[in-house]
C-alpha cells in the first residue's frame, strides 16, 4: 500500500488515501462522469482521509440521492464523492492525486449509461 495525496484545483481540498501503487480504475460514461472526466479508484471509508477544506466542499445529489457529490466551492473540482455503488466507501478521483506515488494507472471502462443492468460488473473497492 502507498499513501497518495490530492485535492482540489484550488488547493484549498487536501486529502490522503492508501491505495496500491499501481491504480485500477474505472472511467465511467454516466452523465454525471462523462462530463466532469471523474476516473474512479473505490477504497474502503477507512483508506480515506480528508485532510483539510471540510468546511469547503459543497454537496450534490439527483437521481436516487444515495450517492454524495463533494466539490470544492471555490474551483468546483470533484475530487472524491460517497458513491451509490459503494456507499460504506470513497469513490477518489484519480486525474486529482498527485502523480510522485503512482506507479501505473489501469482504467477498466464502465457502461454507467446503463447503471441498473451493468453494476454487478463494476470495480470493487481496491485492496
Amino acid at each position: 500500500m502507498t499513501t497518495h495525496k490530492g485535492g482540489c484545483h484550488c488547493g484549498r481540498i487536501r486529502f490522503e488515501v492508501d491505495a496500491p501503487a499501481a491504480i485500477k480504475a474505472t472511467e465511467c460514461n454516466c452523465s454525471i462522469c462523462r462530463r466532469s472526466g471523474f476516473v474512479h479508484m473505490f477504497v474502503s471509508a477507512d483508506a480515506f482521509r480528508l485532510l483539510q477544506g471540510e468546511d469547503e466542499l459543497n454537496t450534490y445529489t439527483f437521481n436516487t440521492g444515495v450517492a454524495k457529490h463533494y466539490f470544492c466551492r471555490h474551483c468546483g473540482i470533484k475530487s472524491f464523492y460517497i458513491p451509490r455503488s459503494h456507499p460504506h466507501g470513497v469513490s477518489v478521483n484519480v486525474n486529482c492525486l498527485e502523480p510522485e506515488t503512482i506507479e501505473r494507472i489501469e482504467i477498466t471502462p464502465f457502461d454507467g449509461q446503463n447503471w441498473e443492468q451493468n453494476i454487478s460488473k463494476l470495480s470493487p473497492i481496491s485492496d
